[in-house]
């Protein structure tokens, strides 16, 4: 349920950024925090199903969402919470492995790569645009 609040505070987050974004760049990211909320929702429907099969219910709790001022501090943010829930995701596939779940172990690992991924672009923007 941890990862799901995560999730469900990814999705918050991207929104609300998307929302907020000010300044000459606000078009290009807006539309890059939009365009993840699509792979936070995956994330969040897949966690939430395997909650239920386990047994459990799962959260409509989101984890606390930040509301930090400027396009960069956003961004700062996005990576802090994307690299937070890359470990988590790590621990999770080890979890997975001891548990005997190789599908599981292997769905954690895609979700790996993509917040890997939305670490490293974020990064770049981060790096190579003048915000």
């Amino acid at each position: 349920n941890e990862d799901l609040a995560d999730e469900l505070g990814a999705i918050i987050q991207y929104v609300v950024n998307s929302a907020r974004a000010p300044g000459p760049f606000r078009p290009q990211l807006s539309q890059f925090f939009q365009a993840e909320v699509a792979d936070e929702q995956v994330h969040a429907q897949f966690l939430a199903n395997k909650i239920c099969s386990l047994g459990g219910t799962p959260t409509t709790t989101p984890r606390p969402v930040p509301l930090p001022d400027g396009n960069r501090a956003m961004l700062e943010e996005v990576v802090a919470a994307e690299r937070r829930a890359t470990a988590s995701y790590v621990q999770r596939a080890r979890d997975a492995e001891a548990y005997g779940d190789k599908g599981l172990v292997v769905q954690i690992e895609d979700f790996i790569r993509d917040e890997s991924s939305h670490v490293e672009e974020t990064e770049r923007i981060l790096r190579d645009w003048p915000l």
